[in-house]
C-alpha cells in the first residue's frame, strides 16, 4: 500500500501541474494587447482552395461567399478540387464561379492528399500567389476574411488560423455541443496562446498559409488530422502560428450522434497518429529552440495520456479504499472532484464564454444542459480508439443549404 500511496501522490502532482498550466494560459485570453505593427503595406494575391468530395448540396453557397469578399477580385482565385466526386459538385462549383480541378485517386482520399496534389501543381507552375487559404466545402466565409488575412501577412505572419464559428449551432444538442467546444477553443486555446506569444493550431478549415512555407515540398501530411499534423511540423521547426479573431468562417457540424461519433473518432485516431509520429520531433524542437512556444506544442501531445493517468489515479484511489487506506468520504470526494472538473466546470465555462462573446444563451439551453453528455461521449470515443483505432477515412454528409445572409441571422450575437 505504501507504493500505491506514493503513486497516488505522484499522479496528483503531475495531473495538477499539467492542468494548472492550462488554466493559467487560458486566462491570458482576457488580456487585450495592442495590434501588431505592419511590416509592409500590400494587397497580396491569394488562392482560396476548397477540397470537396460529393458536396453538391453546399458548395455553391461557399463559392458565392468567397466571390463576395471585400477584397480586390483580381487578387484572389477560387479553386475547387473535385476529389473523387460522383455527383454534380464540379459543375455547380464551376457555374458559381470557381476554377475546378478534378482528381481521382481511390487509395488516397483525405484532404491532405488532395492539397498536396493541387499545391505541387502550383509550385511547378511557379504560380504568382503570395498565400493560400483552405476551406471545407460546407463553409460560409465572412466578407472580410481575405482582407483580415492580408493584414496578418502584412504583419509578418506566415500561418494563421481564422475564427471558426458554427453554421448550425441550434440544429441539435450535438451541433450545440460542437459550438460550445469551438467557442471555448477559440478563446481559451487559440486566442490565449496568441496573446501570450505561444502558438495556436491550425483547426481544420478557415486558415491561411504563406505560399513560400510549402515550397518546395508541397503539403506533406499523412495522418487523418492533416491540420494538427501541419501545425506540429511547423511548431517543431520553431515557427509560431498566428490567430485572426476577425477572419471568420462558419462551419457546418454533424446533426446526428452517429455522424459525430465517426467524425470525432477520426480526430482521435489522427491525434494518436500525430503522437506516434511527432512527439519525438517536438521534443527535439524544445531542446533546439529552448522556447516556451515549443514546450507548449509538446504539451499538446499529452491530452490523451493525461486522461489515461486520471483514470489510473481513480483506480489507485479505489484500491487504497479497498485496502482501508482511504475513507469512504475521501473516496467520494476524490471522485466528485473529477466529475465536477470534467463535466460541470466546462458547462459553466461555456456559458461564461457565450456571455463574454455576447451570444444568445436561450437558443443554446438544450446544448448547454447536454454538454456533459457530449464530453462524456468523447471520453468513450478516446478509449475506443486507443483500443481499436480505425484509420479509414469516412465522409461526413453536409446538407445544410444556408447562405451567408441566413447564417448571419442564425448566429447573430445578442
Amino acid at each position: 500500500m505504501k507504493y500505491l500511496y506514493l503513486l497516488q501522490q505522484a499522479l496528483i502532482w503531475l495531473i495538477t501541474i499539467y492542468w494548472a498550466y492550462q488554466i493559467v494560459v487560458s486566462f491570458c485570453s482576457l488580456i487585450k494587447l495592442k495590434d501588431k505593427k505592419l511590416i509592409i503595406e500590400k494587397d497580396h494575391k491569394f488562392m482560396a482552395i476548397i477540397p470537396a468530395h460529393n458536396e453538391e448540396n453546399v458548395i455553391k453557397n461557399l463559392v458565392e461567399s468567397l466571390k463576395a469578399q471585400n477584397y480586390p477580385e483580381e487578387l484572389y482565385d477560387i479553386y475547387v478540387i473535385a476529389d473523387n466526386c460522383t455527383d454534380a459538385t464540379a459543375e455547380i462549383a464551376k457555374e458559381a464561379g470557381a476554377k475546378v480541378l478534378k482528381r481521382f485517386d481511390e487509395e488516397h482520399k483525405t484532404k491532405g492528399f488532395a492539397l498536396n496534389w493541387f499545391l505541387k501543381q502550383k509550385i511547378e507552375e511557379n504560380a504568382d500567389y503570395d498565400a493560400f487559404c483552405v476551406f471545407d466545402a460546407d463553409n460560409i466565409v465572412d466578407k472580410n476574411f481575405l482582407k483580415n488575412m492580408n493584414k496578418k501577412l502584412c504583419q509578418g505572419e506566415e500561418i494563421v488560423q481564422g475564427y471558426r464559428d458554427i453554421k448550425n449551432p441550434t440544429d441539435s444538442w450535438i451541433t450545440g455541443g460542437y459550438a460550445i467546444f469551438y467557442w471555448m477553443m477559440n478563446r481559451f486555446y487559440h486566442l490565449a496562446r496568441y496573446n501570450l506569444g505561444l502558438s495556436p493550431l491550425i483547426n481544420g478549415t478557415g486558415f491561411m498559409v504563406k505560399f513560400d512555407v510549402v515550397k518546395p515540398n508541397g503539403w506533406q501530411t499523412v495522418t487523418l488530422t492533416e491540420d494538427i499534423e501541419f501545425s506540429l511540423i511547423n511548431i517543431s521547426k520553431g515557427r509560431k502560428l498566428g490567430w485572426a479573431t476577425d477572419a471568420i468562417v462558419y462551419d457546418e457540424q454533424p446533426v446526428h450522434f452517429d455522424q459525430s461519433w465517426s467524425q470525432r473518432s477520426r480526430w482521435t485516431v489522427g491525434h494518436l497518429q500525430c503522437m506516434k509520429n511527432y512527439t519525438k520531433d517536438l521534443a527535439k524542437g524544445v531542446a533546439k529552440h529552448k522556447t516556451l512556444m515549443n514546450f507548449d506544442g509538446l504539451l499538446y501531445m499529452f491530452g490523451i495520456p493525461m486522461m489515461l493517468l486520471t483514470f489510473l489515479l481513480l483506480g489507485v484511489n479505489g484500491l487504497l479504499y479497498l485496502g482501508a487506506e482511504m475513507t469512504a468520504s475521501d473516496l467520494i470526494g476524490n471522485y466528485s472532484r473529477y466529475l465536477i472538473a470534467t463535466f460541470i466546470l466546462p458547462v459553466i465555462t461555456g456559458v461564461a464564454i457565450m456571455a463574454l462573446d455576447k451570444r444568445k444563451i436561450k437558443p443554446m439551453l438544450r446544448a448547454i444542459l447536454c454538454y456533459p453528455l457530449f464530453l462524456g461521449s468523447w471520453i468513450l470515443i478516446n478509449l475506443k480508439c486507443i483500443i481499436k483505432p480505425n484509420t479509414k477515412w469516412e465522409k461526413i454528409e453536409h446538407v445544410r443549404d444556408i447562405n451567408i445572409k441566413e447564417v448571419k441571422q442564425e448566429t447573430t450575437h445578442a
